[in-house]
Protein backbone atom coordinates (compact mmCIF):
# COMPACT_ATOMS: atom_id res chain seq x y z
CA UNK A 1 0.00 0.00 0.00
CA UNK A 2 2.75 2.23 0.90
CA UNK A 3 4.40 1.78 -1.85
CA UNK A 4 1.46 2.23 -4.51
CA UNK A 5 0.96 5.87 -2.53
CA UNK A 6 4.50 6.54 -3.26
CA UNK A 7 4.27 5.87 -6.83
CA UNK A 8 1.05 7.71 -6.80
CA UNK A 9 3.07 10.85 -5.29
CA UNK A 10 5.71 10.65 -7.88
CA UNK A 11 3.13 10.45 -10.71
CA UNK A 12 1.45 13.88 -9.35
CA UNK A 13 5.36 15.61 -8.68
CA UNK A 14 6.12 14.85 -12.42
CA UNK A 15 3.00 16.10 -13.80
CA UNK A 16 3.44 19.05 -11.47
CA UNK A 17 6.44 19.75 -12.78
CA UNK A 18 6.13 19.15 -16.51
CA UNK A 19 2.63 21.15 -16.31
CA UNK A 20 4.80 24.18 -14.41
CA UNK A 21 7.30 23.92 -17.34
CA UNK A 22 4.77 23.94 -20.17
CA UNK A 23 2.78 26.95 -18.65
CA UNK A 24 6.19 28.79 -18.18
CA UNK A 25 5.25 30.84 -21.34
CA UNK A 26 2.40 32.68 -19.76
CA UNK A 27 4.94 33.84 -17.04
CA UNK A 28 7.67 35.76 -19.62
CA UNK A 29 5.55 38.76 -20.96
CA UNK A 30 4.60 39.50 -17.70
CA UNK A 31 8.08 40.61 -17.14
CA UNK A 32 8.00 43.15 -20.15
CA UNK A 33 9.32 45.86 -20.67
CA UNK A 34 12.68 44.01 -19.62
CA UNK A 35 14.38 42.31 -22.62
CA UNK A 36 15.52 38.94 -22.70
CA UNK A 37 18.83 39.23 -21.40
CA UNK A 38 17.98 41.13 -18.43
CA UNK A 39 15.80 38.35 -17.29
CA UNK A 40 18.04 36.16 -18.53
CA UNK A 41 20.58 37.36 -16.08
CA UNK A 42 17.81 38.17 -12.87
CA UNK A 43 16.83 34.19 -13.58
CA UNK A 44 20.84 33.00 -13.07
CA UNK A 45 20.63 35.21 -10.09
CA UNK A 46 18.11 34.30 -8.32
CA UNK A 47 17.80 30.81 -9.19
CA UNK A 48 21.04 30.24 -7.09
CA UNK A 49 19.87 32.27 -4.20
CA UNK A 50 16.65 29.84 -3.74
CA UNK A 51 18.27 27.05 -4.63
CA UNK A 52 20.80 27.99 -2.00
CA UNK A 53 18.27 28.03 0.42
CA UNK A 54 16.55 25.28 -0.36
CA UNK A 55 20.07 23.42 -0.17
CA UNK A 56 20.45 25.19 3.42
CA UNK A 57 17.46 23.39 4.65
CA UNK A 58 18.25 19.69 3.34
CA UNK A 59 21.63 20.33 4.23
CA UNK A 60 23.05 18.93 1.16
CA UNK A 61 26.62 20.80 0.98
CA UNK A 62 29.44 17.79 1.16
CA UNK A 63 29.21 17.65 -2.75
CA UNK A 64 30.95 21.72 -3.08
CA UNK A 65 34.42 20.36 -1.87
CA UNK A 66 34.08 16.99 -3.89
CA UNK A 67 33.47 19.34 -7.28
CA UNK A 68 35.53 21.89 -5.75
CA UNK A 69 38.51 19.22 -6.19
CA UNK A 70 37.35 17.49 -9.49
CA UNK A 71 38.70 19.40 -12.32
CA UNK A 72 37.13 17.01 -15.19
CA UNK A 73 33.85 17.79 -13.60
CA UNK A 74 34.21 21.43 -13.06
CA UNK A 75 34.61 21.68 -16.67
CA UNK A 76 31.78 19.42 -17.31
CA UNK A 77 29.51 22.05 -15.39
CA UNK A 78 30.95 24.75 -17.20
CA UNK A 79 30.16 23.31 -20.30
CA UNK A 80 26.23 22.86 -18.84
CA UNK A 81 26.26 26.08 -17.68
CA UNK A 82 26.98 27.66 -21.26
CA UNK A 83 24.62 25.17 -23.19
CA UNK A 84 21.83 26.17 -20.50
CA UNK A 85 22.38 29.81 -20.76
CA UNK A 86 21.99 29.95 -24.49
CA UNK A 87 18.74 27.30 -24.13
CA UNK A 88 17.13 29.79 -21.75
CA UNK A 89 18.09 32.61 -23.32
CA UNK A 90 16.30 31.81 -26.78
CA UNK A 91 13.80 30.58 -25.11
CA UNK A 92 12.54 33.82 -23.38
CA UNK A 93 13.33 35.69 -26.38
CA UNK A 94 11.01 33.29 -28.76
CA UNK A 95 7.99 33.72 -25.76
CA UNK A 96 8.35 37.40 -25.60
CA UNK A 97 8.91 37.61 -29.44
CA UNK A 98 5.68 35.82 -30.44
CA UNK A 99 7.22 32.43 -31.26
CA UNK A 100 5.71 30.19 -28.52
CA UNK A 101 4.72 27.69 -31.51
CA UNK A 102 8.47 27.22 -32.88
CA UNK A 103 9.85 26.84 -29.50
CA UNK A 104 7.64 24.24 -28.54
CA UNK A 105 8.82 22.40 -31.70
CA UNK A 106 12.53 22.27 -29.90
CA UNK A 107 11.10 20.31 -27.24
CA UNK A 108 9.18 17.90 -29.24
CA UNK A 109 12.05 16.84 -31.94
CA UNK A 110 14.67 16.82 -28.72
CA UNK A 111 14.10 13.62 -28.02
CA UNK A 112 14.95 12.76 -31.88
CA UNK A 113 17.98 15.31 -32.12
CA UNK A 114 19.09 13.04 -28.34
CA UNK A 115 19.39 9.79 -30.80
CA UNK A 116 20.90 11.61 -33.78
CA UNK A 117 24.03 12.96 -30.90
CA UNK A 118 23.89 9.31 -29.83
CA UNK A 119 24.58 8.11 -33.29
CA UNK A 120 26.56 10.39 -34.40
CA UNK A 121 29.10 11.05 -30.85
CA UNK A 122 28.88 7.99 -29.10
CA UNK A 123 28.47 5.37 -31.75
CA UNK A 124 25.27 3.62 -30.77
CA UNK A 125 23.32 1.52 -32.69
CA UNK A 126 19.67 2.10 -33.58
CA UNK A 127 16.68 -0.15 -33.98
CA UNK A 128 15.37 -0.15 -37.24
CA UNK A 129 12.61 1.53 -36.00
CA UNK A 130 14.47 4.63 -34.32
CA UNK A 131 15.68 4.97 -38.00
CA UNK A 132 12.45 5.47 -39.16
CA UNK A 133 11.91 7.95 -36.31
CA UNK A 134 14.81 10.16 -36.81
CA UNK A 135 14.11 10.05 -40.82
CA UNK A 136 10.61 10.98 -40.40
CA UNK A 137 12.23 13.94 -38.04
CA UNK A 138 14.12 15.37 -40.72
CA UNK A 139 11.36 14.98 -43.21
CA UNK A 140 9.46 17.43 -40.38
CA UNK A 141 11.76 19.89 -40.05
CA UNK A 142 12.47 19.97 -44.29
CA UNK A 143 8.49 20.30 -44.29
CA UNK A 144 8.51 23.06 -41.75
CA UNK A 145 11.43 25.04 -43.72
CA UNK A 146 9.57 25.34 -46.24
CA UNK A 147 6.51 26.52 -44.25
CA UNK A 148 8.31 29.26 -42.43
CA UNK A 149 10.35 30.14 -45.54
CA UNK A 150 13.54 29.54 -43.73
CA UNK A 151 15.11 26.83 -41.35
CA UNK A 152 12.90 26.42 -38.08
CA UNK A 153 16.46 27.77 -36.36
CA UNK A 154 14.50 28.23 -33.15
CA UNK A 155 13.48 24.72 -32.82
CA UNK A 156 16.57 23.45 -33.67
CA UNK A 157 18.72 25.71 -31.41
CA UNK A 158 16.72 24.74 -28.27
CA UNK A 159 16.47 21.15 -29.38
CA UNK A 160 20.92 20.57 -29.61
CA UNK A 161 21.45 22.84 -26.95
CA UNK A 162 18.78 20.69 -24.62
CA UNK A 163 20.50 17.62 -26.34
CA UNK A 164 24.19 18.61 -25.45
CA UNK A 165 22.76 19.64 -22.23
CA UNK A 166 21.18 16.66 -21.18
CA UNK A 167 24.18 14.52 -22.34
CA UNK A 168 26.61 16.94 -20.39
CA UNK A 169 24.57 16.28 -17.88
CA UNK A 170 24.77 12.71 -17.52
CA UNK A 171 28.05 12.44 -17.58
CA UNK A 172 28.50 14.98 -14.62
CA UNK A 173 26.06 12.48 -12.96
CA UNK A 174 24.92 15.28 -9.79
CA UNK A 175 21.69 15.92 -7.99
CA UNK A 176 19.25 18.18 -10.16
CA UNK A 177 19.60 20.87 -7.12
CA UNK A 178 23.23 20.35 -6.40
CA UNK A 179 23.67 20.68 -10.52
CA UNK A 180 21.29 23.55 -10.95
CA UNK A 181 23.29 25.30 -7.79
CA UNK A 182 26.54 24.62 -9.79
CA UNK A 183 25.31 25.83 -12.88
CA UNK A 184 24.51 29.11 -11.91
CA UNK A 185 27.34 29.74 -9.17
CA UNK A 186 29.61 29.50 -12.75
CA UNK A 187 27.02 32.14 -14.24
CA UNK A 188 26.39 33.99 -10.99
CA UNK A 189 29.23 36.68 -11.54
CA UNK A 190 29.06 37.66 -15.06
CA UNK A 191 24.73 37.20 -14.58
CA UNK A 192 25.14 39.75 -11.46
CA UNK A 193 27.86 42.01 -13.44
CA UNK A 194 25.65 42.61 -16.36
CA UNK A 195 22.77 43.92 -13.84
CA UNK A 196 25.17 46.48 -12.08
CA UNK A 197 25.91 47.13 -15.47
CA UNK A 198 22.32 47.67 -16.33
CA UNK A 199 21.72 49.98 -13.31
CA UNK A 200 24.65 51.97 -13.49
CA UNK A 201 24.17 52.87 -16.74
CA UNK A 202 20.42 53.36 -16.19
CA UNK A 203 18.92 50.49 -18.43
CA UNK A 204 17.96 48.43 -15.04
CA UNK A 205 13.72 47.84 -15.23
CA UNK A 206 14.04 46.26 -11.82
CA UNK A 207 14.16 49.45 -9.50
CA UNK A 208 12.08 51.69 -12.12
CA UNK A 209 8.87 49.60 -13.20
CA UNK A 210 7.28 49.51 -9.02
CA UNK A 211 7.71 46.84 -6.28
CA UNK A 212 5.92 44.50 -8.58
CA UNK A 213 7.83 44.20 -11.37
CA UNK A 214 10.62 43.70 -9.45
CA UNK A 215 9.08 41.16 -7.49
CA UNK A 216 8.59 39.32 -10.66
CA UNK A 217 11.94 39.40 -11.30
CA UNK A 218 13.04 37.95 -8.73
CA UNK A 219 10.20 35.18 -9.02
CA UNK A 220 12.35 33.92 -12.01
CA UNK A 221 14.31 31.93 -9.26
CA UNK A 222 10.78 30.36 -8.11
CA UNK A 223 9.67 29.80 -11.37
CA UNK A 224 13.45 27.89 -12.09
CA UNK A 225 13.53 25.84 -9.04
CA UNK A 226 10.25 24.70 -8.00
CA UNK A 227 9.34 22.78 -11.11
CA UNK A 228 13.14 20.83 -10.80
CA UNK A 229 12.70 20.31 -7.22
CA UNK A 230 9.16 18.37 -8.36
CA UNK A 231 10.86 16.57 -10.71
CA UNK A 232 13.47 15.58 -8.53
CA UNK A 233 10.95 14.11 -6.49
CA UNK A 234 9.36 12.07 -8.78
CA UNK A 235 12.43 10.38 -10.24
CA UNK A 236 13.30 8.81 -6.92
CA UNK A 237 9.08 7.51 -7.03
CA UNK A 238 8.52 6.37 -10.37
CA UNK A 239 9.89 4.55 -13.65
CA UNK A 240 12.21 6.49 -15.73
CA UNK A 241 9.95 5.26 -18.63
CA UNK A 242 7.25 6.96 -16.97
CA UNK A 243 8.90 10.20 -16.81
CA UNK A 244 9.80 9.49 -20.71
CA UNK A 245 6.00 10.10 -21.33
CA UNK A 246 5.81 12.68 -18.82
CA UNK A 247 8.17 14.68 -20.99
CA UNK A 248 5.86 15.25 -23.79
CA UNK A 249 3.19 17.43 -21.51
CA UNK A 250 5.28 20.47 -21.76
CA UNK A 251 5.83 21.28 -25.26
CA UNK A 252 1.89 20.00 -25.47
CA UNK A 253 0.90 22.66 -23.23
CA UNK A 254 3.51 25.10 -24.82
CA UNK A 255 2.44 24.02 -28.20
CA UNK A 256 -1.78 24.83 -27.08
CA UNK A 257 -0.67 28.19 -25.61
CA UNK A 258 0.65 29.16 -28.70
CA UNK A 259 -2.00 28.66 -30.70
CA UNK A 260 -5.16 29.17 -28.41
CA UNK A 261 -3.73 31.61 -26.60
CA UNK A 262 -1.16 33.86 -28.12
CA UNK A 263 -3.09 33.27 -31.47
CA UNK A 264 0.47 32.67 -33.49
CA UNK A 265 -0.64 31.24 -37.05
CA UNK A 266 -0.45 27.79 -38.24
CA UNK A 267 -0.69 27.35 -41.97
CA UNK A 268 -1.09 23.80 -43.42
CA UNK A 269 2.49 23.68 -43.81
CA UNK A 270 2.84 24.01 -39.87
CA UNK A 271 0.92 21.56 -39.33
CA UNK A 272 1.82 18.92 -41.84
CA UNK A 273 5.56 19.12 -40.31
CA UNK A 274 4.32 18.94 -36.90
CA UNK A 275 2.08 16.10 -37.64
CA UNK A 276 5.36 14.19 -39.00
CA UNK A 277 7.19 15.27 -35.35
CA UNK A 278 4.31 13.98 -33.65
CA UNK A 279 4.19 10.74 -35.75
CA UNK A 280 8.00 10.49 -35.20
CA UNK A 281 7.45 10.91 -31.44
CA UNK A 282 4.87 7.95 -31.75
CA UNK A 283 7.38 5.70 -33.33
CA UNK A 284 9.77 6.26 -31.14
CA UNK A 285 7.63 6.08 -28.24
CA UNK A 286 5.89 2.56 -29.52
CA UNK A 287 9.45 1.11 -30.46
CA UNK A 288 10.75 1.94 -26.61
CA UNK A 289 7.87 0.34 -24.66
CA UNK A 290 7.86 -2.53 -26.70
CA UNK A 291 11.85 -2.92 -26.01
CA UNK A 292 11.63 -2.68 -22.43
CA UNK A 293 8.63 -5.13 -22.46
CA UNK A 294 10.99 -7.74 -24.24
CA UNK A 295 13.52 -7.15 -22.17
CA UNK A 296 11.50 -7.71 -18.96
CA UNK A 297 10.23 -10.50 -20.41
CA UNK A 298 13.79 -12.02 -21.01
CA UNK A 299 15.02 -11.29 -17.52
CA UNK A 300 12.32 -12.90 -15.98
CA UNK A 301 12.96 -16.41 -18.70
CA UNK A 302 16.95 -15.93 -17.07
CA UNK A 303 16.01 -15.50 -13.66
CA UNK A 304 13.30 -18.62 -13.81
CA UNK A 305 16.28 -20.42 -15.79
CA UNK A 306 19.15 -19.86 -13.24
CA UNK A 307 16.51 -21.29 -10.21
CA UNK A 308 15.30 -24.10 -11.80
CA UNK A 309 19.48 -24.80 -12.73
CA UNK A 310 20.88 -26.32 -9.41
CA UNK A 311 17.92 -29.18 -9.13
CA UNK A 312 18.24 -30.49 -12.55
CA UNK A 313 22.70 -30.52 -12.49
CA UNK A 314 23.48 -34.33 -12.33
CA UNK A 315 24.78 -35.69 -8.86
CA UNK A 316 28.74 -35.70 -8.05
CA UNK A 317 30.43 -38.66 -9.66
CA UNK A 318 32.06 -41.09 -7.19
CA UNK A 319 35.37 -40.50 -5.97
CA UNK A 320 38.29 -42.72 -8.11
CA UNK A 321 39.90 -42.41 -11.49
CA UNK A 322 38.09 -42.17 -14.28
CA UNK A 323 39.05 -43.27 -18.14
CA UNK A 324 40.90 -40.64 -20.12
CA UNK A 325 38.35 -40.64 -22.80
CA UNK A 326 35.81 -39.70 -20.72
CA UNK A 327 37.42 -37.19 -18.89
CA UNK A 328 37.82 -35.48 -21.62
CA UNK A 329 34.62 -35.59 -23.00
CA UNK A 330 33.53 -33.89 -19.03
CA UNK A 331 35.80 -31.27 -19.96
CA UNK A 332 34.32 -30.65 -23.20
CA UNK A 333 31.20 -30.32 -22.18
CA UNK A 334 31.83 -28.05 -19.16
CA UNK A 335 33.81 -25.89 -21.18
CA UNK A 336 31.09 -25.46 -24.05
CA UNK A 337 28.27 -24.48 -21.07
CA UNK A 338 30.44 -22.32 -19.41
CA UNK A 339 30.96 -20.83 -23.15
CA UNK A 340 26.83 -20.53 -23.78
CA UNK A 341 26.31 -19.06 -20.25
CA UNK A 342 28.83 -16.28 -20.58
CA UNK A 343 27.47 -15.49 -23.94
CA UNK A 344 23.69 -15.49 -22.54
CA UNK A 345 25.00 -13.04 -19.73
CA UNK A 346 26.99 -10.66 -22.14
CA UNK A 347 23.23 -10.32 -24.78
CA UNK A 348 21.36 -9.91 -21.51
CA UNK A 349 23.34 -7.22 -20.03
CA UNK A 350 23.77 -5.85 -23.56
CA UNK A 351 20.05 -5.02 -23.27
CA UNK A 352 19.37 -4.40 -20.28
CA UNK A 353 21.81 -1.11 -20.88
CA UNK A 354 20.40 -0.70 -23.64
CA UNK A 355 16.80 -0.16 -22.32
CA UNK A 356 18.56 1.89 -19.19
CA UNK A 357 19.92 4.37 -22.00
CA UNK A 358 17.10 5.01 -23.73
CA UNK A 359 14.87 5.40 -20.46
CA UNK A 360 17.66 7.97 -19.56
Amino acid sequence: MEGKNEQRAGLLYGIGAYVMWGLVPLFWPLLNPSGAIEILAHRMVWSLGFVAVALLAVRRWAWIGELARDRRKLGLITVAAATITVNWGLYIWAVINGQVVEASLGYFINPLVTIAMGVLLLGERLRPVQWVAVATGLAAVLVLSIGYGRPPWISLVLAFSFATYGLVKKKVNMGGLESLAAETAVLFVPALGFLLWLAATGKSTFMTDGAGHGFLLAATGIVTAVPLICFGAAAVRVPLSTLGLLQYLAPVFQFGLGVLYFKESMPPERWAGFALVWLALSLLTWDALRTARRNRALAVKLLATAAAAPAAAPPAPAAGPAPTGISADATSTAGSASSTGGSTADSTSGSTNGASDLAQ
